[in-house]
């Protein structure tokens, strides 16, 4: 038996994240910065499935806010489980660490918290 070869590219699961960011009425007026960085992930072959952990970094103009837009951007990522984006679904989002406070050592008035999320796509 041979095990299916991953894509020649993988999904741009970043931009479907920054999409679903951008639409999210408690992101779209904040004042607020969300970084949205694919660190890796792993591709299972025999299921066709992209695996990438997703890296949230949410500034906000004081810690309580950065505090709840991390938690607002979370529940967004949360809430793409079990829906297709373009020809790919999301059957699955687990959070892998976070929303956790990390500040910012090169600008010390920036006010940042930094969430990880396993998303998993099925690649069609």
């Amino acid at each position: 038996m041979t095990t299916p070869t991953p894509p020649s590219a993988f999904p741009d699961v970043e931009a479907m994240i920054v999409d679903i960011l951008e639409d999210d009425s408690r992101l779209s007026g904040a004042a607020a910065a969300v970084f949205v960085n694919r660190r890796g992930g792993a591709w299972v072959g025999e299921r066709h499935v992209d695996q990438p952990l997703i890296e949230l970094e949410v500034y906000g103009p004081t810690k309580q806010a950065a505090h709840v837009l991390a938690n607002d951007a979370r529940q967004a990522v949360l809430a793409m489980a079990n829906n297709k984006y373009g020809t790919n679904l999301v059957t699955e989002v687990e959070e892998q660490d976070g929303p956790r406070w990390l500040p910012d050592y090169l600008y010390s008035a920036a006010n940042r918290y930094v969430t990880v999320m396993k998303v998993y796509v099925d690649v069609y």
